[in-house]
């Protein structure tokens, strides 16, 4: 492109330059033909005059003058020595007298017919060198005689001529001039489009970190500035596709991990029933395993299930109050709590308006609540409140049961993740409870967030944003 460009700009500056050297050429050469003719005129007016004068006094003294014009001629040719001028004499149709210096055929055959009119006829000849003919004819009583004078242009034409090959020789110089300092400038100018091309390699390569410097306010900086845009999009949109890439490739191990092992349990029980020769009571304890494992494999698809239809065009959502949420969950949650010797409360302090759906809601509810109590030891505390923080209506489900490290907390909302994997497979859990919680909090644009640490027990934050609905809201 910068060659194109380069040589398109070249060739539109050579024609322009080009045209006003031709121009100016012209509009010299016409005014040293305008000069050139003044002067013809001029001199052909003085010489007519005075030979007019010369042809009066020798018909004064009785001499023709006619037979006497070429001895009276020499004295003005002689004054036209150097010039390259030359003059004629005609009398009655015929040339009486041509001087020695110039005698060009074609024009010199007949003298012009001028008829009765005293005007002067000015013409010009191109030969070589070309010429500038001015004839007139003398007034009466000399009416038969007429002069030409021919002016030589050899000078001018000569003398236009250098100037045209300076004027081509400086425009010459000109171009190489506007030549240099154009290839400079379109290095310069093209020298960010390289830095794009060059950037635009490397992301095309791989390399998403490559950057543009932005100098200045105008039009390249602004495309400078738009391709770091862009390709700051493009690395968080890779980098987002290689995360979701890793987490479907970790899902899909560890969902192939978790079927199994179930599944060899059940294959190695029904092989050892079918091969071995085994009890009553070993047959019944194979067949409890197997149903064990079935029952589970069925939860984990029926989990899966309910993550792949939760979608936010097929939920209904509904304005409710908080205690309303709490006083189902305590009803289905009491029973499992009592089971393990753990106090279990509900504190409402000041009651909110939540919009969502409240089936939903609940299932995100009692899985927090249910790993409360899964985490936590006989006699241990779990409480569940609500309150208000900044503009956040935040529901809290706390524990103090065993915790979590820091490096566990953001892989807790992946699929089939577990902290400790043989506790969560003897309770049955398939490690997909808080994948489905993370998907209803996204859905009801809230925000599930974990605080913990090992040994002093999880606190898990659902931040909804405060609306004017759910501010004004306040239970009886």
């Amino acid at each position: 492109m910068k060659k194109r460009t380069f040589f398109t700009m070249l060739l539109l500056f050579l024609v322009f330059l080009n045209s006003m050297i031709l121009i100016v050429s012209v509009v010299i050469l016409n005014d040293k033909f305008s000069t050139a003719r003044d002067q013809c005129l001029a001199e052909h007016y003085v010489i007519a005059s005075s030979l007019i004068r010369d042809i009066q006094a020798l018909e004064q003294r009785g001499n023709p003058a006619k037979e006497n014009i070429a001895p009276l001629m020499r004295s003005y040719s002689r004054y036209l020595q150097g010039k390259g001028d030359g003059l004629a004499v005609s009398f009655q149709g015929n040339w009486i007298y041509e001087s020695s210096e110039l005698k060009p055929k074609r024009y010199m055959a007949y003298p012009p017919d001028t008829g009765s009119r005293q005007e002067r006829l000015v013409y010009m000849e191109n030969g070589i060198p070309p010429v500038l003919c001015v004839y007139g004819s003398f007034p009466a009583p000399f009416q038969d005689y007429g002069l030409m004078y021919i002016g030589n242009l050899g000078d001018a034409v000569s003398s236009w001529r250098h100037t045209k090959n300076i004027l081509f020789l400086m425009g010459t110089g000109m171009l190489l001039i506007m030549a240099f300092f154009l290839f400079h400038f379109l290095n310069v100018i093209f020298h960010p489009l390289r830095q794009i091309s060059g950037a635009s390699t490397k992301i095309a390569g791989g390399d998403y970190s490559s950057r543009l410097t932005v100098q200045g306010k105008d039009e390249i900086a602004s495309v400078a500035y738009n391709f770091n845009l862009m390709a700051e999009k493009v690395e968080t949109q890779i980098r987002r596709l290689r995360e979701s890439a890793e987490q479907k490739q970790q899902f899909i191990d560890n969902f192939s991990h978790e079927l199994r092992i179930p599944l060899t349990a059940i294959y190695g029980y029904a092989e050892y029933i079918q091969k071995a020769p085994v009890s009553e009571e070993e047959c019944y304890e194979c067949t409890q395993f197997i149903l064990s494992e079935c029952s589970r494999l069925q939860n984990m698809a029926y989990q899966l299930l309910d993550l792949a239809l939760l979608k936010e065009e097929a939920i209904k959502y509904e304005f409710f109050p908080v205690s309303a949420l709490f006083e189902q969950s305590e009803k289905i949650m009491h029973v499992r709590a009592k089971e393990k010797s753990i106090n279990l409360s509900y504190v409402i302090s000041r009651d909110f308006l939540v919009r969502g759906n409240k089936e939903q809601l609940l299932i995100l509810l009692n899985n927090l609540t249910d790993n409360a109590l899964k985490a936590s030891y006989p006699e241990d505390e779990v409480s569940v409140s609500v309150y208000q923080e900044e503009q956040r209506i935040t529901v809290e489900v706390k524990d103090h049961g065993i915790g979590m490290e820091a490096d566990q907390i953001p892989h807790i909302k992946e699929a089939f993740y577990r902290i400790d994997k043989s506790r969560s497979r003897a309770a049955g859990g398939a490690g997909l409870g808080l994948a489905i919680c993370e998907r209803i909090a996204r859905l009801h644009h809230a925000e599930l967030t974990f605080v913990s640490e090992r040994g002093k027990g999880t606190a898990v934050r659902l931040q909804f944003p405060l609306s004017e609905k759910r501010k004004d809201f306040t239970s009886p």
